[in-house]
């Protein structure tokens, strides 16, 4: 059995949660967009699909942080800065991707 498989399996669902969110966001604007009558832009197509690969990016490097925490042997406290910080860039980089997504799908 793996040491500690339950926190592993967590980080892993967590990780492919973020993965989830970001293909669907960015699943729907590029259909949505094509569904209406005007053509959209490609910039906000291309910022739709940057974002989301941001959102993928910073959420596998939170995963691996996380992961290493994990198998560490040494017992750390709960304060970790870095985490936080991969955490809070996720949330604005979904941020970013959700407002690339209205930029996107608003006919201009």
């Amino acid at each position: 059995m793996i040491a500690n498989y339950a926190d592993h399996a967590a980080n892993e669902r967590t990780f492919l949660a973020w993965v989830r969110t970001a293909m669907s966001v960015v699943g729907f604007g590029l259909a949505i967009a094509r569904l209406g009558s005007p053509t959209p832009s490609p910039v906000t197509s291309i910022a739709l699909l940057l974002s989301g690969a941001t959102v993928i990016l910073i959420a596998f490097l939170r995963m691996r942080l996380v992961r290493k925490r994990i198998r560490s042997d040494a017992v750390l406290d709960d304060n970790s800065t870095l985490a936080d910080i991969f955490l809070l860039a996720l949330v604005l980089a979904l941020f970013v991707m959700l407002g690339s997504f209205a930029l996107h799908v608003v006919p201009t």
